[in-house]
């Protein structure tokens, strides 16, 4: 057993002590620890574990208490893991065999990001053609795909782009009015002056929201 990194290195570790009688189990707390590695190995062996209820004969009530509680993961994390393998069992096969080295393996985000786009009834056929090209082909990263194809096959209407847009305003706004108040880096009459301009602007903001609504 390799020496333990983190604190949740070390309860998984603990846990593959403690189970040491259940190889099933135990794989499975292995597989959480080379996570990062290999997370195809880690979605496959948790979609097994939630096909088959085992996490119940372990003393859970749900697959995701197992998850959470015995292996650290959120629940999106998890349901991430199981949906990205599942889509590549079923769509792109040819990578579970990749060995990450001669072929890249796709991280489960980007994944997870196509597996979203090809479930899309009114994506734009050729975008998720090259969103697929991208991420099974050369194994882009979420980042770059999010940035590329995000708007193409996940379009954000109007009203709501312009009320997240006032929600990052007003957030920013007032954080910064704070800081203002507090430091004592920025000379007074200077943060005096641009602490004006934040109240004009959270006036402005305000103001377009209400009109807005």
């Amino acid at each position: 057993m390799s020496k333990p990194k983190t604190k949740t290195d070390a309860a998984l570790a603990a846990a593959e002590e403690q189970h040491v009688g259940d190889p099933g189990r135990v794989e499975v707390l292995r597989r959480a620890r080379r996570f990062k590695a290999s997370w195809i190995e880690l979605g496959e062996s948790l979609s097994q574990v939630r096909r088959s209820g085992d996490f119940k004969r372990w003393g859970y009530s749900s697959f995701e208490d197992y998850a959470r509680l015995e292996l650290h993961l959120r629940q999106e994390t998890a349901d991430k893991l199981v949906g990205s393998f599942m889509f590549l069992k079923k769509s792109a096969p040819e990578v579970l065999g990749r060995d990450g080295l001669t072929q890249s393996i796709p991280s489960y985000q980007a994944v997870d990001f196509l597996r979203r786009a090809e479930e899309m009834d009114d994506a734009p056929e050729e975008a998720v053609s090259a969103l697929r090209t991208r991420v099974i082909e050369e194994g882009a990263g979420l980042p770059s795909v999010v940035r590329q194809f995000r708007d193409v096959v996940f379009p954000v209407d109007e009203r709501e782009k312009r009320d997240r847009d006032v929600s990052a305003l007003l957030n920013v706004a007032k954080r910064l009015r704070e800081l203002l108040d507090e430091t004592r880096i920025v000379p007074k009459k200077l943060a005096a002056e641009v602490g004006e301009n934040l109240d004009r602007l959270l006036e402005i903001v305000k103001a377009a929201a209400e009109r807005a609504a």
